[in-house]
């Protein structure tokens, strides 16, 4: 366990804290998962299955760890011309989540995998989980985060924990305390009320947030320059953003492995070669449509791309027609 680098509800501190906790658990896990191979079966082994069990839930537990370090910290560093050691984080936060994949996996097929099978791959993925944690937490807490307490000033730390609050901590996280802090209302109070003509009528701002959150949909911006410009506060978003984020290059605000689609995508968009590109995924239940458009002026001047995101599970279903309430 490595001594905390700042004070408790510091937002270092819940990470090196939550930290200390997976490192523990990855350990414990490749322990008891060692012992495994003393036992003829699954039912001998039921208190070490029921260990492991408890271990593997706590990763499950943990999305949100990275998720806060990816949308709050890493931008934050970017903006500070410190974005090397991140991408290098976020690549390994990657293969942390492979590594996860394959640990769950695994325990939904134990029962249907002959015992010694289970046993030796688990071990396995129990020990690679390890050594993977204490190598990448390694350098977070020895490289990364002592950077970020020198570089970053004290109002992005308060702007760091309001982050973390709306993206959320881990069921584990200790010594979790919400702070009050001032509500969108206080800190937007010049805006509010204020009209935006445009030439099918106006809005005002209050009234156009409102629309976007009520939107079926998730929007994105990014600027002609690349810049995440803007995004929607969805009541049940998809993806985790943060503002942290904004101003960055929209090329770091994504995996490595997929900066060569993204750059592809808006280059297209630059030339004039395409307008429209579309995927889908399957994710966590979810059957999301994800499209992006090129927006032009009237003139036809690229002025950015928009992200377009949808859960289109339920519609899917969606047969005949419906004209009655």
């Amino acid at each position: 366990m490595e001594e905390n680098l700042a004070p408790a509800g510091h937002p270092i501190h819940y990470l090196m804290e939550e930290h200390n906790i997976l490192l523990d658990t990855a350990q414990k896990l490749a322990n008891v998962a060692g012992k495994l191979k003393n036992f003829p079966t699954y039912e001998a082994a039921a208190t070490e299955m029921i260990e492991i069990e408890k271990a593997v839930q706590i990763f499950r537990d943990s999305a949100n760890h990275y998720l806060r370090e990816e949308n709050v910290i890493f931008p934050l560093l970017d903006k500070k011309g410190f974005s090397g050691p991140p991408a290098v984080m976020w690549s390994e936060h990657n293969q942390i989540r492979d590594l996860e994949k394959a640990m769950y996996q695994l325990m939904d097929q134990a029962r249907s995998l002959a015992y010694p099978d289970f046993a030796v791959k688990i071990k396995r993925v129990a020990d690679n989980q390890a050594q993977m944690l204490t190598n990448h937490f390694h350098k977070e807490n020895n490289i990364l985060f002592p950077t970020a307490l020198e570089i970053l000033g004290e109002l992005e730390w308060t702007d760091a924990r309001k982050e973390f609050e709306k993206i959320g901590f881990c069921p584990f996280t200790p010594g979790v305390q919400k702070q009050t802090p001032e509500t969108d209302e206080v800190r937007h109070t010049a805006q509010v009320g204020e009209g935006l003509a445009f030439s099918t009528g106006s809005l005002t701002t209050t009234e156009l947030e409102a629309i976007f959150a009520t939107l079926p949909v998730e929007i994105t911006f990014v600027d002609a320059d690349d810049r995440l410009k803007f995004f929607s506060e969805s009541k049940n978003p998809i993806f985790t953003r943060s503002t942290a984020a904004l101003g960055m290059a929209v090329q770091n605000c994504h995996p490595q492995k997929s900066v060569h689609l993204v750059n592809q995508i808006l280059a297209e968009f630059k030339s004039g070669q395409r307008d429209v590109a579309d995927f889908r995924i399957h994710m966590q239940g979810k059957y999301v449509y994800i499209r992006y458009f090129a927006v032009r002026d009237k003139q036809g001047q690229y002025l950015g791309a928009m992200e377009v995101t949808q859960d289109i599970k339920d519609l899917q279903a969606l047969e005949g027609e419906k004209r009655l309430l």
